[in-house]
């Protein structure tokens, strides 16, 4: 409680410095969920990274419009593809302009070179400012970036060309993720003269709606709103604040208390008074997300010197048989989820709608671990994570339910929990047994689920399974290489299947995504990839 008394006393000791009133027209504060890692977008893979840094600072060489799946220019104006689909050459925007801050002021435009410093610096670990400031990208190897990209090169000042090695059919879609958002390579130069390259993950410079100003870790992030901002008239705030608050109870009443102007992420007990309130609007949508369970499929846990009993497909079949999901639905989503049976939302197309779950059978799963092998009483640990996620409002609750559901079948589930960003980094490490996670979709294109959640090449990254099964992964890497939707689907169901069958996966729920905020919010647009764009935003007096 101590945590979250200390943010109202910030509003009141100047949160907005220098504005007159606290909540003038031009300044909105956000009760965001969390602190972010750090505000590299490349390096990160979760939305309260991206919120702090790929929505507010930077920009992309294309973008997705603003709640919607639909991509659009962004720093490219325009694009050119090869007949083989395999060489892309972008038209870069003139006259865009990078940040200028306290610790650093551009002597040019955006051009070519910020590009290519983006992209080899992902591309090469030998590049001279990842060895000076080793840095991981895993979004950019999950999808198999680092080994299709064959090269980038500057054509001109405004031009780039990107080969592939393989023909990409998400590859406009995965540019105008956050991950690949543009850097500075004058800043970049900057800082390792300084020999201070880390400052790119605290200090960030961008060319995006909102500069940089101030972060109190667990408490605030400040920006200012960009004056010179390319896409006239799209800054309307002069202040966005951040205020981090992790207990979802408190956001609400700040927001009530108008203390923020817009959340995220309420309790589902909390959704029908907010309806209520006439200060109040709570647009909602049908969630783009999946909440699962991941089962750790190694032969051994890192840390551990047994034998992991999650790495036995039969050991999986019951413990996904014996998870009462409607149960978990009712407690823990309210009303706000609907149950999942497949590994991605049913508005993604290709999913495989002749897919069915396991029925819920308890005795059938005793059976099974008796056949593996497992003796009752077998302790596994189950991971749950400490915040609320758009597809897991409650993942104490759930993880609670489910040690329920498996004591009756003999196993014996330790919940264990971390901070988010330890959470993250330590089960990439393979450290949790099962764990609650999920997923808001990013791009609009099933290889977003099926090839960055299950793949081969994302082991290391987002597929907290660490499952890699070649009659899978060959059938998904075949469909991202096949510029035709129709077969692409054929191939996707197909693995669909293959993923049904293997369980790494128990499918739990689609959470419907709420958005509470103050009726003199205009034009916020829920965004279908879970993440929160201030751009176009304002407050009316």
């Amino acid at each position: 409680m101590l945590k979250h008394a200390v943010i109202p006393l910030l509003f009141g000791a100047g949160l907005l410095a220098g504005a007159p009133a606290a909540f003038a027209a031009s300044n909105l504060v956000f009760c965001s969920e969390g602190s972010p890692a750090g505000f590299d977008p490349g390096q990160y893979t979760t939305g309260t990274d991206f919120d702090a840094s790929a929505e507010t600072i930077f920009n992309r060489l294309s973008q997705f419009e603003r709640g919607s799946t639909k991509v659009i220019p962004g720093l490219a104006t325009s694009w050119d593809v090869s007949d083989d689909g395999k060489t892309w050459t972008f038209h870069l925007r003139e006259g865009v302009k990078f940040h200028t801050t306290p610790y650093f002021k551009p002597s040019r435009d955006f051009n070519a070179d910020d590009v290519l410093f983006t992209f080899q610096r992902m591309l090469d670990k030998n590049h001279p400012f990842r060895k000076a400031y080793p840095s991981e990208f895993p979004y950019f190897t999950d999808m198999g970036m680092d080994r299709n990209i064959a090269s980038v090169e500057k054509i001109d000042e405004h031009s780039v060309r990107f080969t592939l090695n393989e023909v990409d059919a998400a590859f406009i879609q995965n540019m105008a993720m956050s991950f690949a958002s543009i850097q500075s390579a004058e800043y970049a130069d900057q800082l390792l003269k300084q020999g201070k390259p880390a400052d790119i993950n605290q200090k960030p410079i961008g060319t995006g709606p909102f500069v940089f100003n101030k972060y109190q870790k667990d408490a605030l992030i400040r920006f200012k709103g960009n004056k010179q901002y390319w896409q006239a008239g799209e800054v309307k705030l002069d202040n966005l604040i951040f205020a981090i608050t992790t207990d979802a109870s408190v956001r609400m009443q700040k927001l009530k208390r108008n203390e923020c102007q817009v959340t995220l992420f309420p309790r589902p007990a909390d959704i029908q008074p907010l309806k209520a309130d006439k200060d109040l609007k709570m647009p909602d949508q049908a969630g783009f997300n999946l909440g699962y369970i991941a089962y750790n499929v190694m032969d051994q846990i890192k840390g551990s010197n047994q034998p992991n009993p999650l790495a036995q497909l039969k050991v999986r079949q019951a413990l996904d048989m014996a998870v009462n999901k409607p149960q978990i639905i009712e407690s823990v989503y309210q009303g706000a989820g609907q149950l999942a049976v497949n590994a991605l939302p049913p508005t993604q197309w290709s999913y495989d709608s002749s897919i069915k779950d396991a029925p819920y059978d308890p005795e059938k799963a005793k059976q099974l671990l008796k056949e593996a092998g497992i003796k009752e009483g077998t302790e596994i640990t189950l991971w749950a994570m400490p915040v609320q996620r758009p597809y897991n409002p409650n993942a104490k609750l759930m993880a609670e339910m489910l040690q329920a559901d498996w004591a009756k079948v003999g196993i014996k589930a330790k919940i264990v929990s971390y901070e988010w960003g330890e959470y993250i980094k330590r089960s990439k490490g393979g450290e949790q047994g099962a764990m609650l996670i999920g997923w808001s979709g990013d791009n609009g294109d099933p290889d977003n689920w099926l090839g960055t959640l299950y793949g081969c090449d994302a082991v290391d990254g987002n597929n907290f399974s660490k499952w890699c099964y070649k009659p899978y992964d060959d059938l998904i890497k075949q469909a991202k290489a096949t510029p035709d939707q129709a077969k692409r689907s054929e191939l996707y169901q197909q693995a669909q299947h293959i993923l049904k069958q293997q369980v790494p996966i128990t499918p739990i729920a689609h959470s419907t995504v709420y958005q509470p905020m103050r009726s003199t919010v205009q034009d916020f647009k829920i965004s279908p990839f879970g993440l929160n764009s201030f751009y176009g935003v304002s407050v009316a007096k």
